[in-house]
């Protein structure tokens, strides 16, 4: 089932999320239903939170990035789903990259992130992971993690570029924004 998106503005977007306990009753039914709702708004990652879950779950599939001329090794069959991740190592070195993100459609800013990370997680089966990412695959993970900790790609650009980017995310909070894809817009509940 594609479930709509949760918008900048929500609440839920910004509050720290829980743990998944086990066993989480619906667990594969939510993460079947991850899955068709990242794909169906042609995103590479999605956390829990951005469908109105505050629990700690994200899925990513970095294919996309994986092929053509300027394509990332990294991405090569790079399709999780991490459950609790815990990101343990951080590389000194730093890449700065644009980011956009599924629920602040229309914006896309420059976030400085670790080029390489570890990782540990549990998997859909829950079974405990480890690994060491690097690329895009890395920045993939760093991103949807922030989600869990209620951080978004605004909240790593500078206070002057937020305040210029104000007009636009209050838009993105009315639903005053063009999207292919299903959404929740918090000023829009009850209508």
């Amino acid at each position: 089932m594609i479930l709509p998106i949760v918008a900048f503005g929500d609440a839920v977007l910004k509050a720290e999320a829980a743990e998944v306990v086990k066993p989480h009753e619906g667990l594969a039914d939510l993460i079947e239903n991850m899955w068709e709702t990242m794909y169906d708004a042609d995103g590479v990652g999605l956390a829990a939170p951005q469908i109105g879950q505050s629990i700690r779950i994200f899925i990513c599939d970095g294919s996309p990035f994986a092929d053509g001329e300027r394509g990332d090794a990294s991405c090569v069959d790079f399709k999780r789903v991490m459950i609790n991740p815990v990101i343990f190592e951080e590389s000194d070195e730093l890449c700065d990259m644009e980011e956009g993100c599924l629920s602040i459609p229309g914006i896309r800013e420059g976030v400085e992130r670790p080029v390489s990370i570890g990782v540990e997680y549990y998997d859909e089966n829950w079974e405990l992971k480890e690994e060491m990412l690097t690329g895009l695959a890395a920045r993939i993970v760093q991103h949807e993690n922030d989600h869990l900790d209620g951080m978004l790609i605004t909240d790593h650009i500078p206070p002057m570029r937020r305040r210029l980017l104000h007009g636009k995310l209050r838009d993105i909070g009315k639903g005053k924004v063009p999207v292919s894809y299903r959404m929740r817009f918090p000023q829009q509940r009850g209508r």
